[in-house]
């Protein structure tokens, strides 16, 4: 239970690939101008990141250490191929949308990775769970950001939301403001790179207060100690 809670603690906020790493922030940055169009994304590269670690875990023991790139790439190039068939077939205005982001998560360098660094070293398991929570932490920061430059661009919420969930879920758009005549920096590529680095302030902010706290709790016991001796 334990690697599994690390796993996702890792994922989701200390080594979370957007935020830590910084790694994916050319499709990032270009299709989260809208929460429906990085959930989109999102979705994608999580989808992506668990069907290919469980692949490249299942083949471990057999690829050579000379070759085992390619055989990544030629995997996650597979996986791929599939799911911008699968959107163009089911969501195809949605596909439309995000167009060359769908066939360039093959080189997204959060996908070869993980792959390369944990799922070609680790059991199945613990492969697909690493996975889901790299792209769910990738995916949160996604819609984080889609959700601030929709509202401050467009103020709305879930704009086209019928794209990915079908017409009966239009009532889902929130306008925020009304007649709003919109914010053009917000979903221009400088407000991409202005919002994602607010975000990453918010989340170094929580970390430094959470390191103060857990510095600050031995202290206070060890003097606690003092006075009852």
């Amino acid at each position: 239970m334990s690697n599994y809670l690390d796993i996702a603690r890792d994922g989701l906020w200390k080594n979370n690939t957007a935020f830590v790493q910084l790694l994916g922030l050319c499709p990032l940055l270009a299709t989260s101008n809208t929460i429906v169009n990085a959930l989109g994304l999102g979705l994608a590269t999580t989808l992506t990141l668990v069907a290919s670690n469980m692949s490249v875990s299942l083949i471990r023991h057999w690829v050579r250490p000379e070759i085992r790139i390619p055989v990544f790439v030629l995997i996650i190039a597979s996986i791929v191929t599939m799911i911008e068939l699968s959107m163009n077939a089911w969501f195809h205005e949605l596909y439309n949308i995000l167009g060359i982001f769908i066939p360039l998560i093959v080189t997204n360098c959060v996908i070869i990775a993980r792959a390369e660094a944990f799922a070609s070293k680790n059991k199945v398991h613990h492969a697909i769970a690493d996975g889901l929570f790299m792209g769910l932490g990738f995916t949160i920061v996604l819609v984080l950001l889609g959700a601030v430059r929709e509202a401050i661009g467009f103020g709305t919420l879930f704009q086209q939301i019928e794209l990915m969930f079908g017409e009966g879920a239009r009532w889902m758009t929130v306008a925020l403001i009304d007649d709003y005549r919109g914010y053009l920096l917000a979903i221009l590529p400088p407000g991409a790179f202005l919002g994602l680095g607010f975000l990453i302030a918010i989340k170094n902010l929580i970390d430094k207060r959470l390191q103060q706290k857990t510095q600050t709790v031995p202290v206070t016991l060890s003097t606690s100690d003092l006075s009852t001796n």
